[in-house]
């Protein structure tokens, strides 16, 4: 049961909407169910000689007492609050919506139970589902009712209307949640032919902008870029910019950062988007898949922290990750991206509640995601650990908001789990069945097996028996051609985070080292770095240049049996290297992550 509190100041043209056709000829037999005074309320619905006028005249009957003592009508005066049964709900009868109305406006403080001095009301009914409450808000004793937080109180009394009366039960909200279209907005869209409303549209664009700009001026330029209409606001007092408003491309309805949802705001994005200076000076370049690995690492820290107890620093990681889906369904074309997508706009309500957050604790997943936005797109394994670790960081949101009450963003994590979870099975059942096909021999997989029970012994067997076993060999192959000793690296990755609730245990293991740096590739660019360095100038006496020695030609040796076959070289995520007799397979490394080495040390044959 859904109600939605709104004020305005024209009593008759709303009362003219409710006993009306409706926009769409949507309205059936409009007629109050109930009343301040049932006898006293004239039902324009029942009785085809009252008109509008009088009905509005009834309501006003205070309103136009206090305008005659004040000189001027009170502002804001009229109360509307549509109650809207959830789909799938039961019939209720007349007798049933009266009593919600009764109830909603005593909870709001309209016409508190026992009050004779309250406000005017009814509560007028023109479909199945849905009553339309209208009260007009200056008392008997001409003071003004306390509406505060109206809201939130006819939320709270619907909850308890549900229960009651054998409803569905809705998420309970904390004031955190972004204005819902308005069935303006909603027709509007539905005649452009759009499948979304202005106000969600311009959402959507202006969270995945903010999650990949670094400061507040650079925010407004790229929605600039993207066609959006952006209206900051100057402060007549400091004559700076204090607020902006947003409106999308060729339209003249404009939104507020904070209608749009109350973490766009200007001042909460100044908080997450401070100014950050940027370099004058060429970078070295870095490893392309450094930012992907620290991005899964700080993923994975978050999903820590969300453990930890602390909700000032767990809520700056929970918007920080927002940040990081939006990023990440940007850095990951492909089949899956649409799930990726839709999880990030899932978990955008999971991202707020009224704990203010510490952004400053969450610096390190916040600047990685910030890369990943311009991280080179790497297919592959990388990109579905990344998957899996915001996979489970939010499982983790989803329970940290549940142990705290947080309904609406509890079930709006659960739904970004279920998108995760799609792009997750798209993306990684495919890799993981060619690692399972490319398994080494089995003398190499029974010393995988020895050092997993030396690293792991509380786990070995549940990762023996997991049917990603096999997949995992063959990374533990990759990795030990990499340079790590398998037992010793099994035991640094399942330190990471304990094993007991992994429900897949070899699909865990084999994701976190798919994380990990090639040792081998960061030698080759350190030393390709060391090689190139600039050294610094002597002054030398010139010497007679030696005569250049005779070309001597040696015999071709014969190829050793491990001398490398001759690489292939195409654009593709994954390079044929040498072959390894000990595991079996021919070793692949993926280009990501040796691409500078093979750039700097290497010339195809």
């Amino acid at each position: 049961m859904v109600p939605d509190v709104s004020t305005g100041s024209d009593t008759r043209g709303l009362i003219a909407y409710l006993f009306g056709p409706g926009r769409r000829d949507e309205h059936t037999d409009p007629h109050i169910v109930a009343a301040w005074d049932m006898a006293g309320a004239p039902d324009p619905g029942r009785d085809p000689t009252v008109t509008y006028t009088q009905l509005a005249q009834r309501l006003d009957h205070h309103v136009d007492l206090r305008t005659r003592e004040l000189g001027k009508k009170p502002p804001q005066h009229v109360w509307h609050c549509p109650v809207r049964t959830a789909p799938g709900d039961r019939y209720l009868t007349d007798a049933e919506w009266a009593e919600v109305a009764r109830r909603v406006v005593d909870a709001t403080g309209i016409a508190p139970e026992g009050d004779e001095k309250a406000c005017r009301w009814i509560a007028v009914r023109h479909a199945d589902d849905h009553i339309h409450i209208l009260a007009t808000t200056v008392r008997a004793d001409g003071r003004r009712p306390r509406t505060n937080r109206d809201g939130w109180r006819a939320q709270k009394e619907c909850r308890k209307i549900e229960a009651e009366f054998g409803l569905r039960r809705l998420k309970s909200g904390d004031l955190t949640a972004p204005r819902t279209p308005t069935g303006a907005e909603r027709a509007k869209a539905e005649r452009q032919g759009q499948d979304v409303t202005a106000r969600e549209w311009l959402r959507e664009q202006a969270y995945a902008v903010a999650a990949s700009v670094r400061s507040i001026d650079e925010y407004f330029t790229v929605l600039g870029s993207l066609g959006i209409q952006v209206k900051p606001r100057i402060s007549a007092k400091t004559g700076e910019v204090d607020g902006y408003s947003l409106a999308a491309p060729g339209d003249t309805i404009w939104y507020g950062g904070s209608k749009l949802a109350p973490d766009l705001s200007y001042n909460r994005l100044t908080e997450r988007l401070p100014t950050q200076e940027m370099a004058d000076r060429p970078q070295q370049a870095a490893d392309p898949a450094d930012s992907w690995r620290r991005t899964e690492s700080a993923v994975r820290t978050a999903r820590t922290v969300l453990d930890a107890g602390d909700d000032a620093v767990a809520q700056g990681h929970l918007e920080a990750f927002g940040d990081t889906l939006h990023n990440l369904a940007r850095a990951t074309p492909g089949p899956h991206q649409e799930q990726l997508q839709a999880a990030a706009q899932a978990f955008n309500r999971a991202r707020r509640s009224a704990i203010r957050a510490d952004h400053q604790a969450a610096t390190e997943l916040r600047r990685a995601a910030k890369e990943l936005a311009y991280a080179p797109n790497l297919p592959g394994g990388l990109a579905i650990a990344v998957v899996f670790a915001a996979l489970h960081a939010a499982r983790a949101a989803a329970k940290w908001h549940e142990q705290r009450g947080h309904e609406q963003q509890a079930a709006a994590a659960e739904q970004a789990v279920r998108h995760l979870q799609d792009s997750y099975r798209e993306a990684a059942e495919p890799v993981l069945a060619d690692l399972t096909r490319r398994a080494p021999r089995p003398a190499t997989a029974r010393r995988f097996e020895a050092d997993v029970r030396a690293a792991v012994p509380d786990h070995a067997d549940r990762i023996l028996a997991d049917p990603a076993w096999p997949a995992l060999t063959t990374t533990l192959a990759r990795a030990e051609t990499a340079g790590y000793r398998p037992r010793h690296l099994l035991a640094e990755v399942a330190a990471h985070r304990e094993l007991d609730t992994a429900e897949r245990p070899a699909e865990v293991l084999n994701w976190r080292i798919t994380a990990q740096p090639n040792r081998r590739a960061q030698a080759a660019r350190t030393s390709s770095t060391r090689r190139n360095a600039p050294t610094a100038r002597t002054t030398l006496t010139p010497q007679p240049a030696p005569a250049a020695p005779a070309a001597t030609h040696l015999p071709h040796a014969p190829r050793s049996h491990h001398s490398p076959h001759p690489r292939r070289w195409a654009n593709s995520s994954w390079i044929a290297a040498d072959v390894d007799d000990e595991h079996g397979l021919p070793l692949q490394l993926d280009l990501a992550e040796d691409s500078a080495a093979t750039s700097s040390s290497r010339s195809p044959v």
